[in-house]
C-alpha cells in the first residue's frame, strides 16, 4: 500500500537548505494500521504530506496503492487523492460557508459521483451527525466539526486513511469518541490507516508503531513498548 524508498526532503530557508527527511524507508501493507510517533520536528507531518502527494520528495521513490507518485503532474496527483485517500487533519479544514452536508459532498462531486449528496448524508449519519446535515461549521462544536471531517475522509471508501493528530484540538472525552469512530470506520471499510499521534495509548491501538527521529525511522517497537514510552512522548508538542 505504501512504499517509501530512500526518501529525502530538503526545504529552502533564509539560512540555507534544511534537511527534513533523510533517506526514509517505510513499507505498509494493505489493510494495516500504523501509527507514527516522534518528537516535534522529526518529520512526521512531512512524511504524511509526501504520502498524500501534497509535498514532493527531493529524492527517492514514493509509491502508494501501486501508483508511483514521483512523476505525476499536479492534476494526476489530485485525481490520485480523490480516488485513493481520505485525509483527516488536526485542523478541521471545513469550508465555513458550506453546510456539513456540502463539505462532505465536495470531494465526491469533484470525483464525478452522481450520488455525492446521498453518500455524504450516509457518511454523516455513520458518525452520528445525521441530524446536523444543514448546519454550518460555526454552528458545530469542535468534536462535531472533526466528525464532519472524518465523514468527508471516509465517504468515498478510501483505500488509505491518513490522520495527522486528529484529536489535537479536542478535549479528552471528545477526542476518544472521534478516535473510536476512526477505528470503527477504518475496520468497516477495510482501509489502511497511517496515524500521526503524540498519544502513546492511541499509538498502541495500531498494529505497528513507527518512530521518527531526525527525519529517519528508528527500529520499530511493539505497540506495548510504545505505551510504556508514554512519559517520553507525552511531553512532546505537536
Amino acid at each position: 500500500m505504501i512504499d517509501l524508498t530512500s526518501v529525502f526532503l530538503t526545504l529552502p530557508s533564509s539560512a540555507g537548505p534544511v534537511p527534513i527527511l533523510r533517506g526514509l524507508n517505510l513499507r505498509v501493507e494493505a489493510g494495516q494500521s500504523v501509527s507514527v510517533v516522534g518528537p516535534s520536528g522529526s518529520g512526521k507531518s512531512s512524511m504524511m504530506m509526501i504520502v498524500a502527494g501534497l509535498e514532493r520528495a527531493s529524492a527517492g521513490r514514493v509509491a502508494v496503492a501501486g501508483q508511483d507518485l514521483t512523476g505525476l503532474s499536479e492534476d494526476d496527483l489530485a485525481r490520485f487523492r480523490r480516488e485513493t485517500l481520505g485525509i483527516v487533519f488536526q485542523d478541521f479544514h471545513l469550508v465555513p460557508t458550506m453546510t456539513a452536508l456540502e463539505n462532505v459532498a465536495i470531494p465526491l462531486e469533484l470525483a464525478g459521483r452522481g450520488d455525492a449528496f446521498a453518500r455524504a448524508g450516509d457518511a454523516l449519519g455513520s458518525v452520528g451527525l445525521g441530524h446536523r446535515l444543514q448546519h454550518y461549521p460555526g454552528q458545530l462544536s469542535g468534536g462535531e466539526q472533526q466528525r464532519t471531517a472524518l465523514a468527508r475522509a471516509v465517504a468515498g471508501t478510501p483505500k488509505l486513511i491518513l490522520a495527522d493528530e486528529p484529536t489535537g484540538n479536542l478535549d479528552g472525552d471528545t477526542g476518544a469518541q472521534v478516535i473510536d469512530l476512526l477505528f470503527d470506520l477504518r475496520a468497516r471499510h477495510g482501509s489502511t490507516l497511517l496515524l500521526i499521534t503524540h498519544d502513546p495509548s492511541l499509538a498502541a491501538r495500531c498494529e505497528r508503531v513507527v518512530s521518527l527521529r531526525d527525519g529517519s525511522i528508528a527500529p520499530e517497537a511493539a505497540p506495548e513498548a510504545a505505551s510504556e514510552a508514554a512519559p517520553a512522548l507525552a511531553g512532546s508538542a505537536p
